[in-house]
C-alpha cells in the first residue's frame, strides 16, 4: 500500500529480459541496508517486489523482476538504462497518509494530450481508456505515474491536473511531454462507489 507521495527519483541502471519478463536494477538514494528482500516499492507508480540490494562505490541499488502481465499494462516495458523512475516506498502503520490510498496495481495506460505551462504551475491534460473514465471525478484522486494527483476537470475519456513547481522538481513530471504514455492507477475508492451502484441498479 502506498500514497502516491512520491520520496525519490530513482535511475534505471540495467533492464535485461528474463525468461518470466523483466529484470531491472535501479539506483536510490534509499539506504540498502533498511530495504528488506521482499518488500514492496512502487515504481512508477507500478507495485514491486525487491528480489536483490546492494551498493556499488556508495551508490544504493535494488533489484525487481517485472511479468507478463505487468510489461502488458504499463510503461515498464519501455524502461531504459538512464531512464528516471519515480519511487515511493511502502506505507508503514503510523505513516502519515499525505496523498490517497494507492495499491500499485496499476490500471493501464493513459496518454498526455496536453500540457501548458505557466510561472505557477503546469497544466497537463489526459486522455484514459473508456472503461476507465467513469471512475474519474472533478477534484477526485488518481495516480499517475505514481504520483497521488488532484483531477482539476473531466470531460468524457479526458482529465486535467494542475502540477506545481515543486511537484516537478521531486517527480519525474518536469520531462513529461505530450504524447508520452504513462501509467494510471484509479482511485480504489470511485472503484467501490461505482461496484455498490451496479448492485444498488438491479
Amino acid at each position: 500500500m502506498f500514497t502516491g507521495i512520491v520520496t525519490d527519483v530513482g535511475r534505471i541502471v540495467s533492464a535485461q529480459p528474463i525468461p518470466a519478463g523483466l529484470r531491472t536494477r535501479i539506483e536510490t538514494k534509499y539506504d540498502a541496508d533498511t530495504i528488506d528482500i521482499g518488500a514492496s516499492i512502487s515504481c512508477a507508480g507500478v507495485c514491486h517486489t525487491v528480489t536483490a540490494k546492494g551498493k556499488n562505490n556508495g551508490q544504493n541499488w535494488f533489484e525487481v523482476e517485472s511479468g507478463a502481465e505487468t510489461l502488458k499494462l504499463t510503461t515498464v516495458t519501455h524502461w531504459r538504462e538512464g531512464q528516471r523512475v519515480n519511487l515511493e516506498r511502502s506505507l508503514a502503520i503510523g505513516d502519515e497518509l499525505g496523498g490517497h490510498i494507492v495499491q500499485g496495481h496499476v490500471d493501464g495506460l493513459a496518454e498526455i494530450i496536453e500540457r501548458k505551462d505557466s510561472p505557477d504551475s503546469v497544466y497537463f491534460r489526459f486522455r484514459v481508456p473508456g472503461e476507465f473514465a467513469r471512475f474519474i471525478a472533478k477534484k477526485g484522486s488518481v495516480a499517475v505515474d505514481g504520483t497521488s494527483l488532484t483531477v482539476n476537470e473531466v470531460e468524457g475519456d479526458t482529465f486535467s491536473v494542475f502540477l506545481i513547481p515543486h511537484t516537478l522538481e521531486v517527480t519525474t513530471w518536469g520531462e513529461r511531454q505530450e504524447g508520452d504514455s504513462v501509467n494510471l492507477e484509479v482511485d480504489m475508492m470511485a472503484r467501490y462507489v461505482a461496484r455498490l451502484a451496479e448492485f444498488s441498479g438491479e
